[in-house]
This record gives C-alpha cells, structure tokens and sequence, in this order.
C-alpha cells in the first residue's frame, strides 16, 4: 500500500520545486525525428505548464508539427550541493496550441504576466508569438542520489508517486 501522506508531501515538494524556477529546458522534435533543445521561460497554469513562443523559433515549429516534447526543470549549477545529483523534474508533455484571445490564452497570459511582468503581454500582442500549454503524461523527480520518483497521471506533482528503488550498482571487477 503506498504511503498517501508521503505522496503529498512529495506532490507539494516537486510543486515547491517548480515555483523556484522561471525558465525550463524544452526538448522537442522536427518533422524528421531529430531532437532540438532549447529553453522558455513557463508560468503554472491549472496541471500544466504555459509558454510564449515566437512562431520562427524552432522549438515553435517542432511542437505545431509534432506535439510531443520534453520538459526538463532544474537547480541551477551554483546552488547544487552535488553537481551530479542536481535536483530537477522532468515531464513527458503534449503541446496543445492556445488560440489568441480565448480564455485559456487569458488564463496562461495571466499566469506568464504574474511571474514574468509584463513582457510576455508584449510579445503576445505581436502575431508571430503562440501559446503552448505543455501538459504533463508522466514524469520523474530526482533529488539526489538514491531519491528519484516517478510521476505518473496528467498532473504536475504526479497523480502516482512511486519510488525508484533499484539504485545504482556497483561494476564487478574485471
């Protein structure tokens, strides 16, 4: 039986964990199949992630052909106590494009102004800039060695959180 009062503290570290950081890591592919990495500054919308992009950027042209992406937040190097542990979240997403002027375009405009000011309203008044909302199918938390958790369910702190106990193994000598 799983430990319901250790999942929600683990729902609301990894939402902890999340508020800290403005930007993400995005990882999406082209029409081809070849991966490209990038980054956005995100806002935390209602189980998912917003971003603003300009429509030339190639991130923007990957996620309207191809949906699926990777999301990668993590501790900046200066702060992390281990540089090889690094606390971080990473999500499996499906990019769904928010139409200008609808009410989720409100609802992520108001979540990026919230925490980004008022730059991403000016980039939305131009017409090259879309909306993406990135929600979440599964992830995986990681907060050091021996402390990584998968996230499973479209929720940002995991509908399911379970444990990964397998560890890491040592060589057997040559």
């Amino acid at each position: 039986m799983k430990n319901k009062a250790m999942e929600s503290r683990l729902g609301e570290e990894v939402m902890a964990f999340i508020n800290s950081r403005r930007s993400l890591q995005l990882a999406s592919i082209d029409p081809e199949g070849v991966p490209f990495a990038s980054y956005a500054p995100f806002a935390i919308g209602d189980e998912c992630l917003y971003v603003i992009l300009s429509e030339i950027a190639l991130h923007a042209v990957n996620l309207q052909s191809n949906p699926t992406a990777s999301v990668l937040i993590i501790e900046d190097e200066d702060a992390a106590e281990e540089l090889f542990a690094r606390i971080r979240v990473n999500y499996t997403v499906r990019a769904e494009r928010v139409e200008y002027g609808s009410d989720e375009w409100n609802t992520g405009m108001e979540a990026l102004a919230e925490r980004h000011g008022e730059r991403p309203r000016n980039l939305g008044e131009h017409d090259d800039f879309k909306m993406f909302k990135l929600v979440p199918e599964r992830g995986r938390y990681v907060k050091g060695f021996g402390k990584a958790y998968t996230l499973a369910g479209e929720s940002l702190a995991g509908e399911v959180v379970d444990h990964l106990r397998d560890g890491h193994k040592r060589r057997s000598a040559a």
